[in-house]
């Protein structure tokens, strides 16, 4: 993913020196001392064009921004604007910045005000709630060539990815990141593999996690199927009152589900748990084996979430279509034979599997990754509802296995 990034230089002095006709001892121009500021202007339509835009206070409440792009056309001409709000958002011209000429890849433009004659300093701009677009021609201004968030909207170095795993097409796969801004809240990229041309797939973050289930907390702006991508900014909940800052998702209860359209919501592209339900690299696999149906078998994977609990997901083969099996820990081994301590979803006859979230046992006593793999007891994998006693599939797991 390319992410925007900043670099600050320090004071810069920069000293300005004529030579008189009358001698040859040159007499000094008083200085122009200032800040400077440099943003970078990430691609959009062409991956070769990018580069930056750089604020100069010039110590006179004007300010000076130079865009510098590399691969534009020779001969091009390239409208820039700062914008209100970010780029994600999109908002209304605020400053026009002239024309970047594609020879050299450069303009540069000294103001002092909005255009809408509104002042503004140096300062103001470090601060300011908006973005740089920069355009192919005047003539189609719907293209653009550069972009870059800046003021508060700048984008910082902490950034947190999260997979999104495959559901109902198995190629359409990828990755969620959050990138820190300036102001504390975030841009949230979707970027995908596989989607269709020209589909339009609806995004939410949900609560609780995808195992569980839960109502739409977050929506994103929609992906785009020709680009796999979706950019959005996070600030709020979609009740309007909630603050969803950066911190807030790293921590969150929830998941992403990528929906096939607007009209087919049921039908998920890509998911994946986000926040504190993140899944780490610790796992533990346990072998399911054959009991009284020949054929059916499997595992039952867990791994450990940030926050400890684990994702339970039970995988057999040979189930039947349509079948709906009932699945559980009992205490004990098998051998021993024990009371059902943990329900698990039930393992769907279609696809043969079962997830399920961790947390605790039916008793509600704390029951995590940790605790699973050091725990005294088994799984049963019933036929249905209405034949518990028919075992398709047993396995030892924790200090039994």
């Amino acid at each position: 993913m390319e992410k925007l990034a900043t670099m600050t230089f320090g004071v810069m002095i920069l000293f300005f020196v004529s030579c008189s006709d009358d001698d040859d001892q040159g007499a000094p121009i008083d200085p122009v001392i200032g800040d400077t500021k440099v943003y970078e202007l990430r691609s959009v339509t062409d991956p070769d064009i990018s580069g930056t835009a750089t604020f100069a206070d010039n110590g006179d409440n004007s300010v000076t921004v130079t865009i510098a792009l590399v691969n534009t056309p020779d001969g091009g001409q390239h409208p820039a604007h700062i914008h209100f709000n970010t780029a994600a958002e999109g908002g209304g011209i605020a400053v026009t910045l002239g024309t970047v000429d594609g020879t050299t890849g450069e303009s540069e433009i000294t103001f002092s005000e909005l255009d809408d004659g509104t002042p503004i300093s140096y300062s103001d701009l470090l601060t300011f709630d908006g973005y740089i677009n920069v355009h192919l021609s005047a003539d189609d201004l719907d293209t653009l060539v550069a972009q870059g968030d800046i003021g508060e909207n700048e984008l910082g170095n902490e950034s947190v990815t999260y997979d999104l795993g495959s559901v109902a097409v198995e190629d359409i796969q990828g990755t969620v990141t959050f990138t820190e801004r300036t102001n504390g809240q975030a841009l949230a990229e979707i970027s995908l593999e596989n989607t269709p041309e020209g589909g339009i797939h609806p995004a939410h973050i949900h609560f609780n996690t995808a195992a569980e289930g839960g109502a739409i907390a977050f929506t994103f702006n929609p992906v785009d199927g020709t680009t796999g991508k979706s950019f959005t900014n996070v600030e709020v909940l979609d009740d309007g009152l909630t603050a969803f800052l950066y911190d807030d998702v790293v921590g969150y209860d929830g998941y992403v589900n990528v929906h096939l359209s607007a009209d087919d919501l049921g039908t998920l592209v890509a998911q994946g748990d986000i926040g504190q339900n993140d899944l780490m690299e610790d796992t533990k696999t346990y072998t399911l084996a054959t009991v009284d149906v020949d054929g059916i078998e499997g595992t039952a994977t867990f791994t450990k979430r940030i926050n400890g609990e684990a994702l339970a997901v039970l995988e057999l083969v040979n189930t039947p279509e349509g079948g709906e099996h009932p699945a559980h820990i009992h205490m004990n081994s098998a051998a021993e034979g024990g009371p059902i301590v943990f329900t698990f979803t039930p393992v769907d006859g279609d696809s043969g599997t079962s997830k399920t979230n961790v947390s605790a046992l039916d008793d509600e006593t704390n029951f995590r990754y940790d605790d699973v793999l050091q725990y005294d007891g088994y799984i049963n994998v019933h036929l249905s509802a209405d034949d518990l006693a028919t075992l398709v599939a047993q396995g030892n797991i924790g200090s039994n296995e």
